[in-house]
């Protein structure tokens, strides 16, 4: 049974700085591309970032591109995405996924991903 573990959200203040970790199990994680969501209640899930199986390619949603880095340990397992410069509109829950097919890398959709974490909250005050 895979499982996906997200941690390090918290409540941070604007300009500051968090990084989240993601630690897989069940899985063969550096078989698989991997990817951070972001959702606020009553929106769709949002695009943050991708990396491909190898970690040789990433991708940023446009409102993230320059201030958050995705990135990725295999040997431990786990994803990552440090977030700087946070703003308030980063406020949302945060959720790491892993692709559906083994050593694909195209699709970061929500519907590409099968296997989800339960989430992290993120809270940026002014």
């Amino acid at each position: 049974q895979v499982q996906l573990v997200e941690s390090g959200g918290g409540l941070v203040q604007a300009g500051g700085s968090l990084r989240l970790s993601c630690v897989s199990s069940g899985l063969t994680f550096r078989s698989y591309s991997m990817a951070w969501f972001r959702q606020v209640p009553g929106k769709e899930r949002e695009f943050v970032g991708f990396i491909t199986w190898t970690g040789g390619t990433k991708l940023y949603g446009d409102s993230v591109k320059g201030r958050f880095t995705i990135s990725r340990d295999n040997a431990k397992n786990t994803l990552y995405l440090q977030m700087n410069n946070l703003k308030l509109e980063d406020t949302a829950v945060y959720y790491c996924a892993a692709h559906a097919i083994k050593y694909y890398n195209g699709g970061y959709s929500p519907s590409d991903f099968d296997s989800w974490g339960q989430g992290t909250q993120v809270t940026v005050s002014s």
